[in-house]
């Protein structure tokens, strides 16, 4: 093999550290340049304080709602105080109206009279019924304007405290949105369960463990405590052979309401939304079926189920969730 030159050797070498240093640039780059996937414990952070800001931006929206309610009715109570001062003022034109026609057709006191008379009495008497007339009048303007600058002001706070309602109402929409992305960069972090073979189907598994469940249902059991501010107990093992999952420890009971008592409309939608994410995620899980409120979902729709007689039987109070 010949000998490699001097020269070649040098731009061999230069050639080498020059694509070492290029490498070693991009990488870094990339490195640098690459965004970091959230921890699961600083959404869950950010998720609680957002949760806290709505609910204090809905009491703050409830307040200006009932404000408003109060300030409209102030308003219209102004604005029909305006319009009674406005017709009592028009009727008091019509009055003073009728008494100048009196006084001018008057005997008493004739206008051409009084105007082309020396008699001092008669001109004080027309004075002195004009005087009272522009007070008369004077005082039903200044009613009206009294009445006219309440309306306004009525109006200007009705307008204020709308627009301050509907900004509330924005920002609640837009923390609810935060939450929207948080809640789906969770669910981006759904654990998948244990015992997953290759072509998708799932190895059976034995209960073990304190709570004497399958691995899979206790990854499903923590996943869903995690996401949703469960309000009552979990029950899952329980010995007694019905023919279901739960002696199998492969099932497990998200009760939304005290035993046998049907829960409020908060826990329903509660229920609505603990089953909704874990049909959306039973690929990932190992989900077998759903059922809630006397309906069962394997995954491809809820079918209604027969009536066993019961709010517990019937799956009213809890959301079943069976494991593979």
């Amino acid at each position: 093999m010949a000998a490699l030159s001097p020269t070649f050797r040098r731009h061999a070498a230069l050639t080498i550290s020059m694509v070492s240093a290029l490498a070693f640039t991009l990488g870094t780059a990339t490195a640098g340049n690459a965004t970091p996937k959230p921890k699961e414990s600083q959404l869950r952070a950010e998720l609680a304080q957002l949760n806290k800001k709505v609910d204090k931006l809905i009491e703050t929206y409830a307040a200006k709602r009932e404000s408003l309610k109060k300030a409209q009715a102030a308003e219209s109570v102004a604005k029909t105080d305006l319009r009674k001062a406005e017709e009592s003022y028009a009727e008091a034109e019509k009055q003073v109206d009728t008494l100048a026609q009196y006084r001018y057709q008057s005997n008493a006191v004739d206008l051409p009279s009084v105007l082309f008379s020396t008699d001092i009495g008669g001109l004080a008497i027309m004075e002195q019924l004009s005087a009272q007339q522009s007070t008369y009048l004077q005082g039903f303007a200044l009613s009206r304007d009294l009445k006219k600058q309440a309306a306004d002001k009525a109006a200007q706070l009705t307008k204020a405290i709308g627009e301050e309602a509907a900004a509330v109402e924005n920002q609640r929409e837009e923390a609810e949105q935060v939450i929207d992305d948080i809640e789906k960069k969770l669910d981006a972090l759904v654990p998948t369960g244990s015992g997953r073979r290759a072509d998708g189907s799932w190895a059976p598994q034995l209960p073990a463990g304190a709570d004497n469940i399958t691995d899979r249902t206790r990854i499903m059991r923590e996943a869903i405590k995690k996401r949703f501010p469960l309000p009552y107990q979990v029950g899952c093992y329980r010995a007694a052979n019905d023919g279901g999952e739960h002696p199998l420890g492969r099932a497990c009971d998200f009760m939304m309401s005290t035993g046998g008592s049907m829960p409020s409309a908060a826990h329903i939608k509660l229920g609505d939304e603990i089953a909704a994410w874990t049909i959306k995620n039973k690929a990932a899980l190992g989900v077998k079926y759903v059922i809630w409120r006397q309906r069962i979902n394997s995954g491809s729709g809820w079918r209604p189920m027969s009536n066993r007689g019961g709010i517990t039987a019937n799956h009213f109070d809890h959301v079943h969730i069976s494991m593979y």
